[in-house]
């Protein structure tokens, strides 16, 4: 039975379009879209955002390590986050990604690449419990999932792992490959070598080529790299590369590829991204929240770049939020105002390039209000403050410029609707489990 849903203003890969019917099918997607009338069932429909960068258990660590400790740095947070996933079991981790995946609903996010290091248990042992807790919490919220099971073998360059990165490794190839079996057909599956830190590079075409025969030849891959200064000195001096450089000699980087962060890359690397059409998966508030530093991302979008962003350690989820910081963060690096705009704005074509990259970066889903594509829908409030004064020409603008989640009235996915006015339906508020567990785990 096909389902109609109806909206003032719709942002459509040909712009904003006013009094739109969206036809959905059986399986969730547009069939088509047609004029439509009033009564609305909502103000402005946005494709739903793609967080294309989530570690779901970090989630529980916003507001913590953030007393000073020396010269802090990325590396000493890294410290916390460790103390933190060496006690997480598969009941935590099913609480803390609950509430990791309701916070994104209501940021505007409609899909999530959730990108799993924290394969065994606390006892040492193996297996997929902590992988199908994430799952289910994925199910148990309705956002569609992709998940990035890790392959992390080292604790550094040629280094071996730390006792508290036990949980994160794999002894070999063969072993991680076996979780991915494990997993294949529970969810959608792509593969994450961590970095060039953790995976030495001749291990990872090998693994890039054994999870396409398992998973199909266009199954997404994500890696770290070049986020901080650190990593990229330490890999000029071990190789006498920069990572961005060492990962092409090493493996064939195509559109299937998602560098996440690379914060660090030079003129020649942004270029050799967009030769390949790798996309670039960017995470503003965490990149903040660690003192990265700034992606030139203006440069990279002017010359035909992809992007993504994602929310990534989950201090907030805000996919408004983060945009407003990809422009920001570039007016500030530059002192020029109107970065990533262009003459139709600011606010459309941001959204819409992120959007697109992130539907990449999950495997293809979502992304765009089109026919063939899953009716994945954020939809703005008419009376969302932010908003007032605006007519279609600058709506989206002031969205990002002033606005944020709570000028979301509600979210779909696959044409279900899964948020309506903050609440996830459905779904019993997770927030007392989340805070018991938090308090147990970090007080």
């Amino acid at each position: 039975m096909t389902n109609r849903l109806t909206f003032q203003y719709v942002l459509t890969p040909g712009g904003i379009e006013s009094n739109r019917t969206l036809v959905i099918d059986d399986a969730g997607a547009i069939a088509a879209i047609e004029p439509g009338r009033a009564p609305f069932d909502g103000f402005f429909a946005l494709p739903g955002m793609p967080n294309a960068h989530s570690h779901a258990f970090q989630r529980a660590l916003a507001g913590f390590a953030e007393a000073r400790r020396g010269e802090d740095s990325f590396w000493s947070w890294r410290t916390a986050m460790y103390a933190l996933a060496n006690r997480v079991t598969p009941d935590d981790m099913l609480i803390l990604a609950r509430q990791a995946f309701a916070d994104m609903l209501r940021g505007g996010y409609t899909s999530v690449a959730e990108f799993h290091y924290l394969h065994g248990l606390p006892d040492g042992r193996q297996g997929a419990a902590m992988a199908e807790a994430v799952i289910q919490a994925a199910a148990d919220t309705g956002i569609r999932l992709t998940l990035l099971p890790v392959y992390y073998r080292t604790g550094g360059f040629e280094k071996s792992p730390q006792p508290e990165q036990q949980r994160f490794v794999h002894r070999s190839p063969e072993s991680y490959l076996e979780l991915l079996e494990r997993l294949r057909g529970k969810t959608v599956l792509g593969i994450a070598p961590h970095s060039l830190r953790a995976v030495p590079a001749d291990e990872i075409a090998q693994l890039v080529d054994s999870s396409r025969e398992l998973l199909g030849p266009r199954c997404p891959i994500h890696i770290h790299i070049s986020e901080q200064t650190g990593e990229v000195e330490e890999c000029r001096e071990r190789y006498g590369a920069s990572p961005i450089e060492w990962l092409s000699r090493h493996v064939d980087l195509d559109a299937d590829w998602n560098l996440v962060h690379a914060t660090h890359a030079s003129d020649d690397e942004r270029r050799l991204i967009r030769n390949v059409n790798a996309n670039v998966v960017l995470c503003p508030l965490t990149e903040a929240y660690l003192g990265d530093g700034l992606f030139a991302v203006g440069d990279h979008l002017e010359n035909g770049g992809r992007i993504a962003i994602g929310s990534d350690s989950n201090i907030r989820a805000d996919a408004v939020e983060e945009l407003r910081w990809l422009e920001f963060g570039q007016r500030l690096r530059d002192r020029k105002r109107a970065r990533l705009a262009t003459s139709a704005g600011l606010g459309a074509p941001l959204w819409q390039a992120a959007a697109k990259g992130g539907a990449a970066a999950a495997g293809g889903a979502g992304g765009a209000i089109a026919p063939g594509r899953p009716a994945d829908l954020a939809v703005l409030g008419e009376d969302a403050p932010a908003l007032a004064g605006h007519d279609d020409s600058t709506l989206l603008d002031a969205l990002l410029i002033g606005g944020g989640r709570n000028d979301i009235e509600s979210v779909y996915v696959a044409g279900r609707k899964r948020l309506a006015h903050g609440a996830i339906l459905g779904l019993q508020d997770p927030r007392t489990a989340f805070d018991k567990a938090v308090r147990r785990l970090l007080q």
